[in-house]
């Protein structure tokens, strides 16, 4: 398989003749992916070479090892790690250190949210009453009508609503089905986050059968379609993964995404017995595939599963897309027999409410990692980790006949920080506030009706707050988020252009026809006429 190299692809990405984006100038040197931040302000203190940021007087819940919860504790960051984390009296101030006070405050980590996708805060409601056909909407208008451009401006949106609820991580999977024909898509998202200050796991990786797929590219101005095969789809992952992996001080990484680890059998929806019999031969060249690129670079995988997917992919034991290397979304409707195979391997799950058929109180009592994730934000979601996870709680709260006693408030914290870190591979370097950890972290003000009073903090965490109450964010020690607002980006700049771009994309995409009336007065929707996927 011809590498980017041969196809022009690291040429194109990395040594950029004209601007990527409308308004913007080209990147400074041939050796940033991203060019200049978009509208960056000159920071002050928070950016000045003190010795030290200490943050005192809080109430620290670093999920550790030990799960302490700190009253009156301190965290002590040196650089872009974590140097001491304790009762204030125990975290010594030393000369030209930086305090921060934060009383009637809550430190924790950094969130995670390890399965998201990117490009649907761009396309938000869209078709958002049409459920049964919604991927049959959206997925052509990825793939026709998106613009290098219009991946820039969505990072830019979905980074900031990341950083303002405290998502310090986020997982990022261009398009609902994976498009890697142009690894600038790719690029132009990470860019985004990169500026922001943020850390993102692009996910790139081959579509689902059939192949080849029909693309339509704008590079020009004018839709020009191309039929884009397998070995097309890999070399353009392999592009992203060779630019971007590791790059923005290794806040951005790349993990190989194929659609599903099957892509014979539905890659929605549960297969029962009699749909998923066997693997078929483009099933086993596509997991030989995707197993050697990954190997080939050392990056970790990610893709969805279903019920069959997991017992079909086990049939060919040497390339199953399993492992201890890779999570899976959804798992909807497994078997017992697939939730061992999840366990013998010891695959992480990841997983977003509502998700009624998914075994999580099963596969957790199995000793299977799982995580709690947004899935994005379309048609009708947000990146609000504080809200999903309340979510989730009550869903299994609701689907075991109102039994509260199932995970406690400890445990659901847990499973969108170091659950997720683990699930993602990255449990060494954050999810918790550790000494040596990257100093990923946030700080909640407290001092609000909703969360007073100000006890049981992790239930008070769990129960009652939302991002809203996210004042500080902090990541790889620098402070992007202050008093709610982002320090690096103009945001009402950024705003505007992603206006600019989603207009423009609902005139390329005929998309107008998928924005319905909110539905005055009916109790169920009803539309005037049939509706019908896009045809491009």
């Amino acid at each position: 398989m011809p590498g980017p190299a041969a196809t022009g692809w690291r040429k194109s990405i990395c040594a950029p003749t004209t601007s990527r984006v409308t308004g913007l100038p080209p990147s400074p040197n041939d050796h940033d992916p991203y060019g200049a931040p978009f509208g960056r302000r000159q920071l002050d203190s928070l950016e000045t070479a003190m010795t030290a940021t200490i943050f005192r007087h809080a109430t620290v819940i670093p999920v550790d090892p030990k799960r302490r919860i700190i009253e009156n504790g301190a965290v002590r960051v040196v650089g872009d790690r974590i140097d001491r984390v304790g009762a204030d009296a125990e975290v010594a101030v030393e000369p030209g250190d930086r305090i921060i006070d934060c009383r009637h405050k809550i430190i924790i980590p950094g969130l995670i949210d390890a399965h998201g996708h990117a490009g649907h805060c761009l396309i938000r409601s869209i078709a958002s009453d049409l459920t049964p056909q919604w991927m049959k909407i959206v997925t052509p208008i990825y793939y026709h009508a998106t613009t290098r451009e219009f991946w820039y401006a969505d990072g830019l949106v979905s980074g900031l609503e990341r950083l303002r609820a405290g998502v310090t991580t986020g997982v990022s999977i261009i398009s609902s089905m994976p498009r890697s024909d142009d690894p600038e898509f790719a690029v132009n998202h990470a860019r985004a986050y990169a500026q922001i200050g943020l850390r993102e796991i692009i996910c790139t990786g081959p579509a689902g059968l059939p192949w080849p797929r029909d693309v339509t590219r704008w590079e020009t101005g004018e839709p020009i379609r191309r039929s884009i095969s397998f070995p097309e789809m890999m070399e353009g992952a392999e592009a992203a993964i060779q630019t971007l992996d590791g790059s923005a001080d290794g806040r951005i990484r790349v993990y190989l995404t194929p659609f599903t680890i099957v892509p014979s059998i539905d890659p929605s929806n549960v297969s029962t017995p009699d749909q998923a019999v066997s693997l078929t031969a483009d099933d086993r060249m596509h997991a030989r595939a995707v197993r050697e690129l990954a190997r080939k670079h050392g990056v970790r995988l990610h893709s969805d599963a279903f019920a069959g997917h997991i017992r079909l992919a086990w049939q060919d034991k040497e390339n199953a897309l399993l492992g201890p290397d890779i999570h899976l979304q959804h798992c909807w409707g497994i078997s017992p027999a697939e939730i061992d195979i999840l366990a013998e391997t010891g695959t992480h799950v990841t997983h977003a409410p509502p998700g009624r058929s998914t075994p999580v109180i099963e596969m957790v009592a199995r000793g299977i990692n799982v995580a709690v994730t947004t899935d994005g934000t379309a048609p009708s979601r947000h990146f609000d980790m504080l809200q999903t996870a309340r979510l989730f709680q009550s869903v299994q709260h609701v689907l075991r006949n109102h039994d509260r006693f199932f995970f406690p408030p400890g445990k659901v914290l847990e499973m969108i920080t170091i659950g997720a870190a683990r699930a993602l591979g990255l449990e060494d370097e954050i999810g918790s506030l550790e000494p040596g950890k990257k100093a990923d972290l946030l700080v909640i003000d407290l001092n609000k009706p909703h969360l007073t009073p100000r006890w049981m903090p992790v239930h008070r965490l769990i129960h009652q707050s939302s991002g809203a109450d996210v004042e500080m964010v902090m990541v790889n020690g620098s402070i992007l988020l202050d008093q709610g607002r982002s320090t690096r980006m103009d945001e009402t700049e950024a705003l505007i252009l992603a206006q600019h771009e989603a207009d423009k994309l609902v005139r390329r995409a005929g998309a107008a026809s998928y924005m319905h009336d909110p539905g005055w007065g009916q109790l169920y929707r009803t539309l005037d006429e049939p509706i019908t996927p896009p045809q491009f």
